[in-house]
């Protein structure tokens, strides 16, 4: 056996073990412990927890009045105060925020005349519009509204949840005509501008076959990114995650965010972006990604990521959440401090950009937005803006929504909106500033809706006047918006003509020189550093890691996942049933159950130093019922999760995620966390298996291929309950064969170790804990699919025993039949899963002893080495049999048929049943008659 990597603080837990490790511990034990030392947050209320649930802590919402003066102006002035509130609400419909579609809207509930209003009064609005503090006449007042709300920037608000927000909100966009630009900023907000277009015109001149998504007709969003980006320096935030759309990410990569423009040439003319030494598939232009560290104002130091992401539009939403709520856990911020005191974001903010036509129809965004403010997956609000070109595709704005706005899915959880004219690069600016103020006060997502246009088509490459002539009318006579505003600050005498000349000429002979270089250029492989260092990308061979842990230690570890406070109501049959049969088992060290042997991986790992994260629908008590690693005290409804407190000073926790009715946001959001986290054992646990397919996405475009094409490794686990019990078509399978199909696995060379992934189908709750405990104990990292049990779960022959999990022992990819002699054997039947069970029950049942079962517990990479040394000890065995519950066009048969032909020189026959277009029957009568032939058809081989 090779063990790679030590066991990290075994040592010292078994030293740790004391003679009372199989006390009862149904009560007491846990009264010295403070909210602070048991799970390493402050003493705030965490949702029904006050000791504090690792990863949330709930704060009371801080009390809000309005002044007596303003509450007393507001009843003497009423009807001025609906119609001002009028223009708060509904003032954004006939705002001038559309740079090509000028708004010629009538918005009745603006006419004064509607509140009874006289043009001939004089009103004093003081303490209903900021800044207002004299008598003013209607129309005064009325120009006064729509300048501030229906100008060049609009806002809805009013579906903000608390008072509080919307008078900020009011106060914030009433005074934001006062808000300064002062002329540095103004020039340099020019100079993001005109080299924006200066790289788009450089690119249309040396790479005019490339598709690129210029930012053509929405170079303001440059001025919106380092208006960001500076304000939330200012801040305090230390570091930015961004999830990026596709159009305007090169101006960006090598404008602002410093990418080598070389290295980005030499993608342009079909040269890799990584070196020569690292494994790698590489993928397409408009997905390539940076981190890095930038010097900001003040000797502030902002680090900004922008994620890799597929072409399936807002996929990498959730994901790049995952991996803000991932970082902040890293630094110890916000709901991961100790400071009872400290918000999410304090230190890490998430930037989302998207694509209008996207984000109007993708339902990503709203399953993520629905995680916002939910515990454990809430990460103090993220900045959204819309590069809003009014079409998607071909397809004109109108058509590709039913709202009024692409950006109306943020009313669904109640979030502001900002409309700004992109043409108006000083408004997008302030818009900037308005959405970061917003997000730091109070901690909830803000979007930016800035509407521009699009220069050319979808791509360059496309011409738009085929489907929309009227709309590049006017758009071929628009201007560019750099030279614009250029010449406007030249006219102003801020910035100078030959000074404005040298900006673009400089970034073109930047360009220039960077082009030369393209070819001779050795691009970087950063991979593997930071959190990452000491790891590696995964061998071309198979290795053995020992998982094992010392037996008193998991009788130690075991104890300890089911102490309780004192005083806690536990319910009086998870007491008996959980508790006690737990207890019992571990002193007798054999019958050990799933979820026992999951939570002894649980605990080993956390005391080693790794973090456990577990999520999805009802992960804390677990969809059979079986896991309840989170109790609930059945008086007070308090929340205790027993392994946060397995020692003083522990210093990894376990977080248990419930999650929302979703998959594709929530896989995404646990996939963030994974490839931000190599220390932190991160599970995703579907309801039922094929519930995963809600999250295909995720699964298509990042896990199975994220570091093929981007080098992100990742070691996120997902368990998929499996096993055809007569429960219908759509509970019974995971569909494993869509995974197998999609694996890097070959039919004819032995699989290694750097298989896109693992795809195990384990028979036993031991082989359960090596997985688990393999994840992070093995030097590099590989998503793992786990084929998990239901029946298995409580079926009595499928327990193990301590000595199984006990040092020196490890994963076994395949599993051989001790109960049968070798000679005596004419048939082998290999299966997978729990399969296994069913089929030695019967060959028990039917006196049969010249047939073997084995296992095939992992799947990929296929175990070729281990099938064979099974295969050499049946020398007399004449038939070799497949056999499975699932259909023949479902289910492993396909994956295994031609590697046992060709790496194992074994040709299988099929047992299972046929072909089918749904994976199992409704009706119990089939199931049972389908079942029993399946059984007949094996032996009868």
């Amino acid at each position: 056996m090779n063990t790679l990597r030590s066991v990290r603080g075994m040592a010292g837990l078994r030293r740790a073990v004391i003679a009372v490790y199989l006390k009862p511990v149904l009560c007491g034990g846990m009264a010295d412990l403070s909210p602070v030392t048991a799970a390493g947050i402050g003493c705030a209320r965490a949702y029904q927890s006050l000791q504090g649930v690792y990863g949330y802590k709930h704060q009371e919402p801080k009390s809000f009045t309005l002044p007596d003066e303003v509450i007393q102006q507001r009843k003497e002035e009423s009807s001025l105060f609906r119609w001002i509130s009028a223009f708060q609400e509904f003032g954004h419909l006939t705002a001038d925020v559309n740079p090509i579609h000028p708004n010629t809207r009538q918005v009745p509930e603006l006419e004064p005349e509607l509140y009874g209003l006289s043009r001939d009064a004089s009103y004093k609005p003081r303490g209903l519009v900021a800044g207002c503090d004299g008598t003013y006449t209607l129309q005064q007042l009325q120009d006064i509204l729509k300048q501030k709300y229906c100008g060049h920037i609009s806002v809805e608000f009013s579906n903000l949840p608390t008072l509080e927000e919307r008078e900020w909100f009011a106060n914030a966009v009433e005074s934001l005509q006062d808000e300064v630009i002062t002329p540095e900023e103004r020039i340099r907000l020019a100079g993001d501008m005109l080299r924006s277009q200066a790289f788009d015109n450089f690119l249309g001149t040396k790479f005019q076959s490339v598709k690129r998504y210029g930012a053509e007709g929405g170079e303001s969003t440059m001025g919106f990114f380092s208006e960001v980006f500076r304000r939330v320096a200012q801040e305090g935030v230390e570091q930015v995650v961004m999830g990026m759309a596709h159009r305007g990410r090169l101006n960006l990569l090598t404008g602002l965010l410093q990418y080598p423009a070389s290295v980005m040439f030499r993608k342009m003319k079909g040269l890799p972006e990584f070196p020569e030494n690292v494994k790698f598939i590489g993928d397409v232009l408009s997905h390539l990604t940076i981190s890095l560290d930038m010097e900001m104002e003040g000797d502030n130091s902002l680090h900004v990521t922008m994620l890799p992401n597929p072409s399936h539009l807002e996929a990498v939403n959730p994901v790049a959440c995952g991996k803000t709520r991932a970082r902040q856990r890293s630094l110890r911020e916000g709901y991961y401090s100790p400071d009872p005191d400290a918000q999410p974001g304090d230190k890490v903010v998430c930037l989302q950009v998207h694509g209008d036509a996207a984000l109007g129809g993708q339902g990503v965004i709203q399953e993520t937005l629905a995680l916002s403010a939910v515990p454990h997956f809430d990460i103090g609000g993220a900045l959204h803006v819309a590069i809003n070109n009014q079409i998607g595709y071909t397809t004109p704005g109108e058509r590709t929504r039913s709202s009024n706005y692409c950006t109306d899915a943020a009313k669904m959880c109640g979030m502001p909106v900002i409309h700004v004219n992109g043409d108006q690069p000083e408004a997008v600016v302030k818009a900037a500033r308005l959405a970061v103020q917003y997000q730091r006060k109070f901690r909830r997502d803000v979007f930016v809706d800035l509407l521009c246009w699009r220069r050319w088509g979808h791509n360059e490459l496309d011409n738009p006047r085929f489907t929309n002539p009227t709309m590049y009318h006017v758009i071929d006579a628009h201007r560019s918006v750099p030279d614009t505003y250029a010449e406007q600050l030249i006219e102003e005498g801020v910035l100078g003509r030959e000074e404005a000349m040298k900006i673009t000429a400089d970034h073109m002979a930047f360009l220039t020189e960077q082009f030369k270089l393209a070819d001779s250029t050795v691009p970087k492989a950063p991979h593997l550093e930071k959190q990452w260092a000491g790891l590696v990308q995964a061998p071309s061979s198979l290795q053995v890691w020992d998982t094992g842990v010392d037996s008193q230690t998991l009788q130690y570890l075991g104890a300890k996942s089911v102490e309780i406070p004192e005083n806690f109501n536990l319910h009086k049959h998870l007491k008996k049933t959980h508790v006690e049969a737990r207890l019992q088992k571990l002193r007798e060290g054999v019958g050990l159950d799933w979820a026992t042997a999951e939570a002894l991986a649980f605990a080993s790992l956390l005391y080693q130093g790794f973090g456990v994260r577990i999520s999805g629908q009802d992960v804390g008590r677990g969809t059979f019922s079986q896991r309840h690693c989170m109790f609930v005290d059945q008086e007070t409804a308090e929340m205790h999760i027993p392994l946060n407190f397995i020692s003083e000073g522990q210093s990894a926790y376990l977080e248990v995620a419930n999650s929302i009715l979703s998959e594709e946001a929530v896989l995404g959001f646990e996939y963030g966390m994974s490839i931000e986290s190599p220390n932190t054992l991160c599970i995703w646990e579907a309801q039922f298996g094929d519930f995963y397919n809600g999250a295909q996405i995720m699964i298509d475009t990042f896990i199975s291929g994220g570091e093929a094409k981007w080098l992100l490794q990742s070691g996120l686990t997902m368990v998929l309950p499996h096993g055809y019990d007569g429960a219908g078509p759509e509970h019974s399978s995971c569909h494993m064969e869509r995974f197998l199909q999609n694996s890097s696995s070959s039919e004819t060379v032995p699989d290694g170790d750097d298989v896109n992934w693992c795809i195990v189908n384990p028979t036993t709750p031991a082989q359960y804990f090596h997985v688990l405990r393999q994840q992070m104990i093995r030097n590099f990292r590989k998503p793992v699919i786990v084929v998990g049990p239901k029946v298995l779960l409580r079926h009595p022959a499928a327990t193990s025993t301590l000595q199984d999990m006990a040092p020196g022992t490890h994963f076994l990819p395949v599993i051989g039949d001790p109960d049968v002699n070798p000679d005596n054997v004419k048939k082998v039947v290999f299966v997978s899963g729990k399969h296994y069970y069913t089929l030695v029950g019967e060959r028990k049942a039917r006196g049969i002893t010249d047939t073997a079962i084995i296992r095939l517990e992992s799947l990929c990479p296929f175990p070729t080495p281990q099938i064979n040394a099974e295969l050499i000890k049946y020398k007399k065995a004449k038939k070799f049999v497949w056999s499975q519950e699932e259909h023949r066009n479902m289910g492993p048969w396909f994956f295994v048929h031609p590697r046992f032909e060709n790496l194992c020189a074994t040709k299988l026959e099929y047992s299972g049943r046929d072909v089918s277009e749904v994976p199992a029957t409704g009706v119990a009568q089939f199931h049972k008659a389908e079942a029993q032939a399946l059984i007949n058809q094996t032996f009868a081989l």
